[in-house]
């Protein structure tokens, strides 16, 4: 069990990644429990990607483990962590733009064989985005950015997921969507997912977060309750990395 209660959803213990010779990750410890929603901030070439990418089982750290939902998931394929419940919406959304919006939720909910339990998969997430339900026929590659954003996340919740992560949600949106996007965001984690935010927009994540941590060159340099963050001298230092 970890703090305040709830169990520790996920665990980065003593990480260590590398690109070959370059130390990208230096002793990461970072952690996500049951019901929280947890942001990952840095600037450009802090760690946070590689980070991502090390919880996906994308990169295997040199030292270090990954548990998740109390195992020990190091030596498991990226496969094996999402049918253990971890979902991703990446980058730039990265739908099927020549499908159409029900297709791109279909292939989130792959892995559920129960036709049963997938239409109230769509329930839910109809009930989520109303709009999704109204577009359901429309191709994904003509809504607009804000609606990509929900389609993107509709398609991740399709796998029923313990733990959402989500890669830099406001890169490419117009400031105006970007509200708009954490709002949804918000509404996600309030219907009880778990998720940890990658993102360089420090005050909205942290202003609809749980807690937080400041990647600078790979380490760790502040962490704690995402109001004491928000309210921070050193986070402008620290997220620049100067």
């Amino acid at each position: 069990m970890s703090v305040n209660g709830a169990a520790s959803l996920l665990a980065l213990v003593g990480i260590d990644t590398y690109y070959g010779q370059i130390h990208i990750l230096e002793k990461l410890n970072l952690e996500v429990r049951e019901g929280e929603l947890v942001s990952l901030l840095g600037g450009n070439a802090s760690g946070k990607s590689t980070t991502l990418k090390t919880i996906l089982g994308l990169v295997q750290p040199r030292n270090g483990t990954v548990e998740f939902r109390g195992e020990n998931v190091t030596g498991r394929t990226t496969s094996y962590r999402i049918k253990r419940g971890m979902a991703i919406v990446p980058e730039n959304r990265r739908l099927f733009g020549p499908m159409t919006v029900l297709e791109n939720l279909e292939m989130g909910a792959y892995l559920n064989r129960d036709g049963r339990g997938r239409k109230e998969d769509f329930e839910r997430v109809y009930t989520l985005f109303p709009l999704l339900k109204e577009r359901r026929n429309q191709l994904a590659g003509t809504l607009s950015g804000g609606e990509q954003q929900m389609v993107a996340m509709g398609r991740a919740l399709m796998s029923h997921p313990k733990l959402l992560l989500m890669d830099e949600p406001s890169m490419g949106l117009a400031p105006i969507l970007v509200e708009r996007s954490f709002e949804i965001i918000q509404q996600v984690h309030q219907s009880g997912v778990a998720m940890l935010i990658v993102e360089q927009n420090a005050n909205m994540a942290l202003s609809i977060a749980d807690r937080g941590y400041v990647l600078s060159t790979g380490r760790l340099v502040l962490e704690g309750p995402a109001g004491q963050l928000l309210e921070h001298e050193d986070l402008r230092k620290a997220y620049l990395g100067r």
